[in-house]
């Protein structure tokens, strides 16, 4: 395994996984106080960049201090629940001490959920106080938008805990079995990036709630398989076309109990993946989503009348994104609502009758999020690619929607720019980094004028960068046209420095290649596999295909009942263009991804031989009937629907085909993509003769965490490439 030098200091897997992070400060979880004099962050020990702790930036004294030490909250080995370890592996995160934390109203409490148990903090005493204790674990913890009461659930149940009185109150008896109240379901969490399954009001009144019964659920039986036991697990995984949880949709009174059940309508085969409640507490909204994703709906149901009202509908012969651009004016007269109607996503402004006021933004260009409103000033601020698809930049357009077309840019530096505003509007955290400047995160008014830093993490001769950072290879963005001349495809080339003239490298294609991603951008990637690939000598290509991210709906849509056959031809026009190159080995291309990237690599070594020498493939989707119904039936339809479809975007098929070095690697307890992915695999190679090699994780999930997993994962890589192209 290689080592650190530092005498030479060389750059090895080891430091790149190492503490202190090479990134420099990588604050996470930024927030606004509620009183917006302080802002929040989680940061990694100095001596373990993964275990977190709380800091603070004061905007009055300008200085940033400890403000819990998770250690005095617990000091130990922490146990999770299976369900906090499953919402973990959801949220792709990774690491131990304070990982969640959340102010109460009025900014002078926080509250922490860790090692299953709840712990509330008074800032200004520093006293914490540990709410709850028992067997069961407590998750999803929230306060209760004035701070009177905690909310949580424990064992499939909503609580809620009075925290003057300390009397703890259950909400919801019925939970359990199949039953889950509160809980937000497998494809919930995994697709449709909601974590939670209830609501609070914002009078304090109503809680909101899902009901979740997954008894119709495929109940799916597979080992995790650890360095010293193998666990069975049973879990409700519902693979494509196969049924789906049976969700009601309630709203229960914490005073007297009452529970009122909306109507969702007769068909039962739906997806609720939106649930928000309007500023006056009087009316819910929620988003009713078709099994085929090709309708949306935004209603509106009046607690007192029981009356719904559909205030917004979207329809799709593909498919539609869910998004998180919803917002309910103050006035409780209008709301902002974001749509690709147009090609695009935008923004646009209706009442609440459901009337479209007025297009705020438009252009073939699309919005990423919408950041917040200011009523009073009447200005919608967001965050878009007005400018170039492969950045990320601040705007803000009229909330009047005059002239959508002129939208105002306030952040300059070029590169991708992520914004929190505070509550107030007047201030606003930017997290900036682009592909030569590591993370960067400074507070701004509202104009775009720089206060201070938070976190300037500038390459100086303390950073941990310091000694490697002459050496980091800034790669060249270019564009090329895909196979039928018609559409632009953007990439990103790096080249070892110091390159020999003459001399021809071999070159590994790094791919995802998937939707809803996007890997050719001006965003900091730091020193990772790519840049020691660098050193080793090899030349690394990444190339955007169509069906990925922020490229408008013609852009996404051609992959539609059709998976891993447009992708790999304009990868294939990637590697065309790399053989036109002059210092390119044309023939030691290799091909590198993980999951969806796994799957691509499958499908150019079986399907294009000829292009790609050697690939890697990382936890791979083989046969999308064994992957999750939100995902699989949202690209290829109903399996019902597109039988021709599902076996041709199966991998299977094309074993066949492969006549170069293959190696797979899988995690053997991955609960995303499932290690029967590539048993299959394995068995229809060896079915066919078709030798490969294969590495496989005892213990790990789809993630690949752990800096010893990484470090062997990336060394197992670079030998295999190393031993078939060297």
């Amino acid at each position: 395994m290689p080592i650190i030098n530092d005498t030479t200091n060389e750059l090895t897997l080891e430091r790149i996984y190492s503490s202190p992070s090479l990134n420099g400060q990588t604050p996470k979880s930024l927030q606004f106080s509620p009183d917006g004099s302080r802002v929040t962050y989680l940061q990694g020990k100095t001596e373990d960049s993964n275990h977190y702790d709380l800091w603070e930036y004061n905007l009055a004294s300008k200085e940033h201090k400890l403000l819990v030490d998770s250690q005095v909250l617990f000091d130990g080995s922490e146990t999770l629940s299976d369900e906090e370890k499953s919402r973990r592996e959801r949220q792709r995160v990774y690491g131990f001490g304070i990982m969640e934390y959340q102010f109460s109203d009025d900014g002078s409490a926080l509250l922490f959920p860790i090692n299953g148990d709840i712990y509330h903090y008074h800032i200004a005493t520093q006293v914490a106080k540990k709410l709850t204790q028992t067997a069961d674990f407590e998750t999803d913890i929230k306060f209760s938008p004035k701070g009177n009461f905690v909310s949580y659930i424990r064992a499939q149940n909503i609580y809620i805990l009075n925290i003057s009185s300390g009397k703890e109150t259950q909400l919801t008896r019925d939970g359990k079995g199949s039953i889950k109240n509160g809980m937000s379901e497998f494809v919930a969490q995994e697709e449709m990036d909601r974590m939670t399954g209830y609501w609070w009001s914002p009078n304090e009144k109503h809680i909101a709630f899902l009901q979740v019964d997954d008894a119709p659920v495929e109940t799916i039986i597979r080992n995790e398989i650890y360095a010293e036991e193998i666990a069975l697990i049973e879990q409700k995984y519902p693979t494509s076309g196969t049924d789906n949880v049976t969700l009601k949709l309630a709203i229960i009174d914490i005073k007297d109990g009452n529970i009122q059940f909306i109507d969702t309508g007769d068909n039962k085969d739906i997806y609720i993946p939106r649930v928000n409640w309007l500023n006056d507490s009087k009316r819910l909204s929620y988003q009713w989503q078709s099994r085929d994703q090709k309708t949306l709906k935004l209603i509106s149901y009046n607690l007192k009348n029981r009356r719904q009202n559909t205030l917004v509908t979207e329809t799709s012969t593909h498919w539609l994104n869910l998004h998180h651009d919803l917002r309910f004016l103050k006035d409780n007269k209008t709301f902002i609502w974001a749509s690709e109607r147009d090609g695009y996503k935008h923004l646009y402004h209706y009442n609440l009758n459901g009337k479209l006021i007025a297009q705020l933004t438009k252009g073939e260009w699309v919005v990423d999020s919408l950041a917040t409103i200011d009523e009073k000033q009447g200005w919608v601020y967001f965050t878009g690619r007005a400018d170039t698809p492969l950045e990320s930049h601040l705007y803000k357009v009229p909330l009047s929607g005059k002239f959508p077309e002129h939208v105002q840019n306030i952040s300059k530096r070029n590169g991708v720019h992520q914004v929190m505003f505070s509550k107030n509007n007047e201030n606003y955290i930017d997290n900036f980094s682009n592909i030569t400047t590591p993370e960067q995160v400074s507070l701004h008014a509202a104009n775009g004028e720089q206060l201070t830093w938070l976190t300037e993490n500038k390459v100086s001769p303390t950073h941990p960068i310091a000694p490697y950072y002459d050496d980091l290879v800034s790669p060249e963005f270019g564009a090329i046209t895909s196979a039928d001349e018609k559409t632009t495809l953007y990439y990103k080339l790096y080249k070892p420095k110091d390159m020999v003239p003459g001399k021809k490298y071999p070159v590994i294609v790094n791919v995802y290649g998937g939707p809803q991603a996007q890997h050719v951008i001006n965003k900091w990637q730091g020193f990772d596999l790519t840049q020691y690939l660098l050193k080793q000598g090899y030349i690394v290509f990444q190339l955007d295909n169509r069906g990925t991210n922020h490229r408008g709906t013609a852009f996404e849509f051609p992959i539609y009942e059709g998976l891993g056959q447009l992708e790999i031809s304009d990868q294939i026009s990637g590697v065309k263009y790399l053989q036109s190159l002059s210092y390119v080995d044309k023939d030691s291309i290799g091909i590198y991804g993980h999951s969806y990237g796994g799957y691509m690599t499958l499908m150019a070594m079986f399907k294009a031989g000829e292009y790609f020498k050697a690939g890697v493939s990382g936890a791979p989707v083989t046969d999308w009937r064994l992957y999750d119904t939100h995902y699989t039936e949202r690209y290829l339809n109903h399996p019902s629907d597109n039988i021709a479809g599902y076996e041709a975007s199966s991998v299977l098929p094309y074993v066949a085909g492969l006549n170069g070095p293959l190696m797979i690697y899988h995690g053997m307890a991955d609960d995303n993509v499932l290690f029967t992915h590539s048993t299959k695999l394995m068995k229809a190679l060896q079915d066919e003769g078709k030798l490969f090699e294969l590495m496989t994780y005892p213990g790990s999930k789809h993630s690949m965490n752990g800096k010893k997993v990484k470090m062997h994962l990336n060394t197992t890589i670079v030998d295999f490439f190393d031993r078939h192209f060297k």
